[in-house]
Formats: C-alpha cells, structure tokens, sequence
C-alpha cells in the first residue's frame, strides 16, 4: 500500500510503498476514502522538517532539552547516534480522516465490514490507503454524512474540546483569535450553542467566511473593528470567553485575549502560539487561563487509546471518542457545515506536490482533503461523466445574407424574453414559428412578424434558407430537438436546460461528431449581463482560490405549473440551474470537478457546493421558501482580498485593498431595468451565425455545466460528493 512519510533529518516528503497493517484484536482494519490535512499542525511540522539544525534546535527545545540529558546520562557520541538515527527516519503524516472498514478484529462488534467510520490518532488515521484503528479511535458514521464531510471528525473534536473547556454559555460571547482551520470549526460549535461570537484574524477572506458561518463580526487583530465589535456586544465589560487558536510566535494573541476579556474571563489556548502572559493584565482580571489537550480525555493514554478501556460516563462525560461521535452528529445534522472549509481536494497520489504547493504557498488552503483511489466505488460516491467533445467542424454559412430564424415554441419565456429582442433587429428575419397547436402559431405570426407559421417541424428543418433554430419548448424535448435541427445543419439556440439525463447529452453530442455540426448556444445569459460583466472586469484578475456564494431566492410555483411534473419534466433545479453553474464558471474562469448537494426535507431548498480544478468553490443556496419581497439574486465573489457583489441585477459593488486604504465602486442604480443578459445573448449568437466566428460560449462548457447540473441529481439520491470525471 501507499503512505505520505517525511524524512525529519532531510525534510523530504514520499509516497511511500510500505506493507500493509494486519488487523489486530480491539480495532479494525480501515481503507481511506479521504483523509484531512491539518494544514496548521501538519505544514508546521513539514516546515521544521526543512530547517537547518539550529533552526530545528529553536523550534523545539522540549526536544533540546531531552537531547541535553541524554548527554549528561550517555554521552556525547551515543546521543548522537541516537539523535541521527532518530531524525534519519521516515515518519508519517495525518491524523484525520474517513474510510470504510475492510476487516473487523476480535472483541469488536459495534461495526461490521462495509462500515463507514471516522477515524482519529496520529499513529492510526494516517494519510495511508490502509490503517489499523483501536476501537475508541474511530466512530461510526451517521447516515447521509458524506465520506469527505466526516474526514474532518478528529479536527472538529479538537475543536470541541477547546469549546468544552471554555464552558460556554446561552447569550455570552467569545473572541476567536485565528480562523484557520479549527478556528473556523470554533466560530460554529460556539455559534451552534447560542454564544455570539467575534473573530480576529489577517486575512480578510477567512474573515468573511467566518461571519458566513455564524460570527458576528471579525476583523483584523491589529484594527479597531475587533475592539469595536466587542465593546458594542458586550457593553464594554468584555468576552466571556477567549479561544486561541492561531499559531507562530507572535505574543499579540495573548495580549489581544487580555485587552478584550471582561473580569474573571476565561481564556483557552487551543492552538501553538506563544504563551508569554503578560502578568498584570491578567493578574488584574484575575483571567482564567486554560489549555486544550487535543480530541479530549482519553488522548496520550494507552489504556484508553491502545487497550480500548473507556472511562464510565458517569465519570467522564465527553471523551476522545465521543466528542468524535458528538462532532460527527452535528455535521449530519446541519448544525456545523465543513464544506465551505475545503479549499482544494486532491487526488492521493499527488500527496507530495500538494504539500509542497502548500508549504510554498501556491495553494492558500484552510482544510485540504486527499480522495484516494476507488472511494467512489468503497464509500458509495457517485460519479457522473462529462462526455468529451470531439469534432471536426464543417463549411459555415456566407457572411453576407441576413440570418433566417425559425423558432421551435412560442410560450411564455420566448414571447418576453427571447423575441422582443430579435423583432426589428437589422440582420435578422424571422422566417417560420413551429408551435403544437395552430393558434399559437398564428398568435406568434401576428405579434412579431414572423414569415410562416406552422405546426410542422420537418418543414422548418428541412427548409434551407433556414440558419438558425431556436428551441424554446417544454424541457423534456430539448435533447431530441437540438438533436434534429444539428443533425439538419442549423445553428441551435436552446434554452436552458440541454439535457435532463446523460443519455440525452451523448446523444447531442453523437449528433455533433455525426454532422461535423457544433454550431450551439444554450440560453444561459447572464454571464452575458452589462452589470455582472462590468463587475467582473473592474474585481480584475485574481491569483488565489476563490469563494463564492450565490443565493437564488426562487419562490414556489403556482399550483398546476408544468415545471412541477418531474416524472416528464425533470426536476426544478434540473431546468434552470443550469443558469447559476455556468455563472459561477465563469466568474471563476473553469469549469467545476466536483458537486455536492444536499437538500431540506421535501427536497425544497438546495444547498450546492461546486469545486473547482485551482481549489476555488462556489456555493449555490437555491431555495423556493423565501419571501417574494426578498430579491431573486444575490452573489458574492470573494479572493486575494477583493470581493465582487451582485444584488438582483440592478447594483453591483466591487471592495479591494489598496495602497492608501479600502477602494470601492458601486454601480449606479437602475431602478427599472434587471437586465439579465438576453439581448446581449442574442446579439452574441446572431454575431457568431452571421460571420461563421465561433459560438459566444464553447460547447466543452455547455457540456460540463449540463453535467454539473446533472450532477446535483445524483448527489441528492446518493447523499456523497459527485465527482466530475472527463472522458478522454
């Protein structure tokens, strides 16, 4: 099997082939599905690993000191060897992770093999494909809790403890110093139990998420907004309850717990910062200072860990174990959510570069996740495949006629939407309307001016003189009829969605590579909106991973709406979500590699989470429950300390740092006007057919926003992540 190891003598990091562990009695064998880097521990432990020897000697004098006696007792030569031979060794790495259990040894019987299990110790959850784990070392998985979500269970007890130790209570509040990784996971346990909680942390974009996931306010440790934020909470009497977790040597953490505690506060250092108390701040408050030691009772004991002895829970209530369980039920629940926590989610065997990426700082990651090979198969993730596109265009149309429109569909979202603005415009002629019943076809004519209308398709494909095909029909329909009119050498406009199956999207595509016809456009238009593109231009390049969330406040159907039948129509989101993956695709520039969702009870609401190839996410909250006074559309795009916002259409706001302080641009206001892009579609693709350019979206795209949307579906009937896999 594969393990991550590192030399501690040479700081060389290896994917090492090591044998597999045997299963032993009083634990289980487990195969990794995903494990977790502790990107504060871990990275801290893989750069002193690079120091020099002096630089080793400084980072650890615990361990100098040990040296020191060892000398008094052995001498100089024998502590020598010792010490070399000690940090000339390969050790390993990871302490977190989740897997499925593949052999369950004696005295065991509260898993079985097929299992899924959480799994906690820095010599048992390795970042290895297998690993032997004592029984009060791992935890069942809850049903529906998603492998990658209960990867994170040994960091979130960790958390929990620390929260344990500051004895929260209703209505108090707490200063978090750090929002790295088990800062973040501090925020929400302590917003979970009803403290109000301030953050302080450098970066701005761990600021953000943390007031996404339940902080009131957070800030800058070295500004005024922390103080500020904690004075108005507190009526300047000060938290109740301080938790260190940043790291370094910087003693501001310390002094910052002190100048912001009220009397008699509490003050628990979960995290490895330097502890240089200043004696009379906290003598005065009389703080109370405490330490956190890791997952909880239990930790550093080998009778508990090693030998399976739990402590009775009238004794001890909350120990290692079942803070992991406690930790893991939260997460089902929907009380804690670690998705928005995973910045980037590599393949295992690219262990090495990932933590290079990251210890050079290439990769700016608050939780990072490897996926090992065959999990989707072990932990029952499912997979949906983006079908690769292979074609060899065709001869285009002249240049010099006007382009000739038949429109497939004349209901509601064609007749407001789509030919207002195609009636008049010069190079256009709306040659034929093909519509199911004879009315509806005459209604179009007469109301926009259209040539010919009819109720035969075959007429209006097979017609020549005919360039362009706009499908605009009941979804059901939209495979088959891009199909036909590719197959018939025309250009396809159709509107959302392409496909509601896999199947129906190889067939488009089949179609494709038969006619050598890949001329296009699905009506996703609001990456085609002036707002959202002049936003986009002035938020500039970025070069870190990004964030962004979008809220679709999409209301409930009226009563007898054919989008309401699934059975032939897909589902809700299947038909329009289309909408909302191709924008965050392209505001982040790639098309995603992998989907989650998760839904409220009725399937009602939708929470998606879509990742990306550079590690950035998108967060997609599409929900029917919302109030109509409430705007449809709100998105937020945060990265490199920028951040792009989005409200309705009708305002966009842009933040960024610069030399002199904070910039800002906010749009003027259009009261009137939400213009979501249509025209500027329409103009695109008119454009491409007329001058035989390339179409305004590519199809690679349009295939992998189809997937994606597709994806959610299978997401939601699996309860696991979906990978997105590229045919080749």
């Amino acid at each position: 099997m594969k393990q991550v190891v590192q030399n501690y003598k040479s700081g060389e990091l290896a994917l090492l082939d090591v044998p597999a562990p045997g299963c032993k009695p009083g634990g289980v064998l487990v195969r990794s599905a995903y494990s977790l880097i502790s990107t504060g521990t871990e990275l801290m432990k893989v750069s002193e690993a690079g120091m020099s020897m002096v630089g080793k000697a400084r980072s650890r004098p615990d361990q100098v000191a040990k040296v020191a006696q060892s000398v008094a007792t052995n001498g100089v030569p024998a502590t020598y060897r010792k010490v070399m031979g000690k940090l000339d060794s390969y050790t390993p790495l990871g302490y977190s992770l989740c897997g499925v259990v593949e052999q369950v040894g004696a005295g065991v019987d509260d898993v079985k093999v097929g299992d899924l299990v959480a799994c906690a110790g820095n010599e048992h959850a390795l970042h290895a494909e297998l690993n032997w784990v004592p029984k009060n070392l791992y935890a069942p998985v809850p049903d529906g809790l998603a492998p990658r979500h209960a990867a994170f269970g040994t960091v979130g007890s960790i958390a929990m403890q620390g929260v344990r130790q500051g004895e929260p209570q209703l209505g108090e509040v707490a200063l978090v110093i750090g929002l790295g990784l088990i800062g973040q996971l501090v925020v929400q346990l302590l917003a979970a139990a009803g403290v109000r909680v301030v953050g302080a942390d450098p970066d701005p974009a761990r600021c953000e998420l943390a007031e996404r996931l339940g902080a009131v306010a957070c800030g800058d440790p070295g500004s005024a907004a922390v103080e500020a934020a904690v004075a108005e909470l507190t009526g300047g009497h000060g938290v109740d309850q301080t938790y260190l977790a940043a790291g370094g040597g910087s003693n501001q953490p310390v002094e910052l717990a002190a100048r912001l505690s009220r009397d008699r506060g509490r003050v628990v250092d979960i995290g490895k910062c330097s502890l240089d108390l200043p004696w009379n701040a906290y003598y005065e408050k009389e703080l109370d200072v405490r330490f956190s030691r890791s997952y909880g009772p239990g930790r550093y004991d080998p009778e508990y860990e090693i030998e399976g002895r739990d402590y009775p829970i009238g004794y001890v209530r909350w120990t290692e174990r079942r803070n992991l369980a406690c930790f893991l039920d939260l997460v089902a629940r929907g009380s804690v959510d670690v998705e928005p926590l995973v910045t980037h989610v590599a393949d295992f065997d690219d262990a090495v570069e990932t933590y290079q990426s990251l210890k050079d700082g290439g990769l700016k990651a608050v939780a990072v996740l490897f996926r090992y090979p065959g999990q989707a198969a072990q932990a029952g993730a499912p997979a949906v495949a983006v079908p690769a596109v292979t074609v060899k265009p065709g001869a285009v149309r002249s240049v010099r006629t006007p382009v000739r429109v038949a429109f497939v569909g004349a209901g509601n979202y064609a007749t407001s939407m789509l030919l207002p603005h195609l009636t008049g415009r010069d190079g256009v002629e709306l040659s034929k309307v093909v519509t199911t019943t004879a009315l509806s076809a005459a209604n179009a004519k007469r109301k926009f001016g259209f040539a010919e209308a009819t109720t035969d398709l075959d007429a209006a494909l097979g017609d020549p003189s005919i360039d362009a095909v706009f499908v605009v029909t009941r979804h059901s329909s939209h495979a088959d009829l891009t199909r036909k009119a590719l197959l018939a050498g025309k250009a396809v406009f159709v509107e959302k969605p392409l496909a509601l199956t896999e199947d129906e999207l190889t067939g488009v595509l089949a179609a494709v590579e038969e006619s050598g016809n890949d001329r296009l456009q699905v009506g996703f238009n609001r990456r085609f909106a002036p707002l959202l593109q002049e936003a986009k231009e002035r938020f500039g390049a970025r070069t870190g991973p990004a964030s962004l969330r979008y809220l679709v406040n999409a209301g409930r159907l009226q009563h007898g709406s054919w989008y309401l039948r699934q059975g032939s129509e897909g589902s809700r989101f299947a038909g329009e979500g289309g909408h909302f993956i191709d924008t965050a695709s392209w505001l982040l520039g790639a098309d995603p590699v992998s989907v989650y969702a998760a839904a409220t009870s009725g399937n009602e609401d939708l929470q998606i989470v879509l990742g990306y190839p550079d590690g950035s996410t998108a967060t997609i909250s599409y929900v029917t429950t919302g109030p109509g006074s409430f705007p449809k559309e709100t998105l937020d795009l945060i990265a490199d300390g920028k951040v792009l916002r989005l409200d309705d259409f009708v305002r966009a706001s842009v933040y960024a740092d610069g030399g002199v302080g904070r910039k800002r641009w906010v749009s003027s206001r259009l009261p009137k006007a939400r213009d979501k892009g249509q025209n500027a579609e329409l103009a695109s693709f008119i454009k491409a057919v007329r001058t035989g350019g390339p179409m305004p979206v590519p199809l690679e795209s349009l295939v992998a926003t189809t997937a994606a949307t597709l994806a959610v579906q299978a997401g939601l009937a699996g309860g696991a992540p979906v990978a997105l896999t590229r045919e080749r």
